[in-house]
């Protein structure tokens, strides 16, 4: 029974870093970039 359970949180573990992995290489992280401007006053007394 231990075995078993043992053997199932190794195959969960595995798929999960293999998970991880694939969605590091393949998913898209890279932000969107867009300019942004802000108009300044500057004021001198």
């Amino acid at each position: 029974m231990l075995f078993k359970l043992f053997k199932l949180l190794l195959v969960l573990l595995v798929l999960g870093f293999v998970g991880l992995t694939g969605y590091a290489y393949f998913g898209d992280l890279t932000p969107q970039r867009s300019e942004v401007r802000t108009p300044l006053t500057v004021s001198v007394d």
